[in-house]
């Protein structure tokens, strides 16, 4: 059948980075056995990352179906979110499906507002974006026989909940192996909420890397957040307060990292000259402020563009090649971090108590 000019585009581009002819690329896709198994494995890896839509998959969706995918999520107030939209979207414009999106405003009764609103099975397939990680309507989802797909799951999938994650452990350890490379012992983590898998993985992260580098843990320097930017300003505030303040604080996510800019701005506590600061998601707002944030990057975009092509292909009928795919984490340096000052820091007492709005 003749492919639209978008797909032979997308296949060409797949089959450069494969090193491979484009003949060779439309073989894995339909199927055929003529490929060797290294090259397969090669392609298949280089369309799962891309977020390839086969055309077969999307022709699938054509009869009988609404023409909706349903895209679930927390809210706007997070460039997380938006980020996570912006891969969706891409995913989407090489097929004629169009995207709804609602959301919960991090509460059980929005998901329930949204199945309500599905109840005539008014969509193809969901994508959930739910940062706090419950849910209770996975088998409301199953029995109404609609696909869905997870995205960046916070709380503990089955083993046939099909998701798409990122290297949290990893994307932990390197954050703190970095400050370490630069000379910090005193090396505080302000993390998210402790029941969320994500959270725990990158307190995992920090711990390995503290241990490996023979560093006891300090438990004073481990703190709980809440992914929300007032957190990284209150317990900013209590690391201050201690006999021994940190020189570097790793954040759980960049929107606590903002918190912890501004209490050290209001301390007069300079970054990176007293206190190094790393985030983690590296949002556009990471290069908008001054210094500029070092972050562990989560490719957001790609994992809602993976998810997507995942979903496509649910939708279809046409089987995964693997139900839980995570997306590798990479550090961004900036201007955020430096070696530690010496002497060791002493925190000016700032009188006024401020808080943010």
């Amino acid at each position: 059948m003749k492919q639209t000019s978008s797909n032979r585009g997308t296949i060409s581009e797949i089959a450069a980075r494969a090193g491979v002819s484009i003949p060779t690329v439309s073989r894995v896709l339909n199927g055929r056995p003529d490929v060797a198994p290294a090259t397969r494995a090669r392609i298949e890896q280089i369309l799962k990352e891309s977020g390839y839509v086969h055309s077969k998959a999307a022709r699938g969706l054509r009869k009988g179906s609404s023409g909706i995918i349903d895209l679930l999520v927390p809210g706007l107030d997070n460039p997380y979110v938006t980020e996570i939209i912006r891969g969706v979207e891409e995913a989407l414009r090489r097929t004629g499906l169009r995207l709804a999106l609602s959301f919960t405003q991090d509460l059980p009764l929005g998901e329930m507002q949204w199945l309500d609103k599905i109840a005539d099975r008014a969509t193809d397939g969901a994508i959930l974006v739910l940062a706090r990680g419950q849910s209770s309507r996975l088998d409301e989802l199953r029995r109404r026989g609609i696909p869905f797909i997870f995205v960046d799951y916070r709380g503990e999938l089955g083993p046939e909940v099909p998701s798409v994650g990122t290297t949290n452990w990893a994307g932990g350890r390197m954050a703190v192996e970095y400050l370490l490379s630069l000379g910090h012992r005193r090396i505080a983590i302000i993390a998210g909420p402790a029941s969320l898998r994500c959270s725990l993985d990158r307190i995992a992260g920090y711990r390995a890397a503290l241990e490996a580098a023979g560093i006891p843990i300090d438990p004073e320097l481990i703190r709980p957040g809440d992914f929300r930017l007032q957190s990284g300003y209150t317990q900013t505030s209590a690391l201050l307060a201690l006999p021994h303040p940190p020189t570097a604080i790793f954040t759980g996510n960049d929107l606590q990292a903002m918190g912890v800019f501004k209490a050290l701005y209001l301390r007069n506590i300079h970054v990176p000259e007293h206190m190094s600061v790393i985030g983690f998601d590296d949002i556009p707002l990471t290069t908008i402020v001054s210094p500029s944030l070092t972050s562990v990057r989560q490719p957001l975009f790609d994992m809602g563009r993976v998810a997507t092509s995942m979903l496509i292909r649910l939708i279809a009928g046409e089987p995964l090649d693997s139900l839980r795919v995570e997306l590798a984490t990479t550090l961004i340096t900036r201007e955020s971090c430096t070696p530690p000052p010496s002497p060791t820091l002493k925190p000016r007492e700032d009188s006024q108590q401020s808080t943010l709005e």
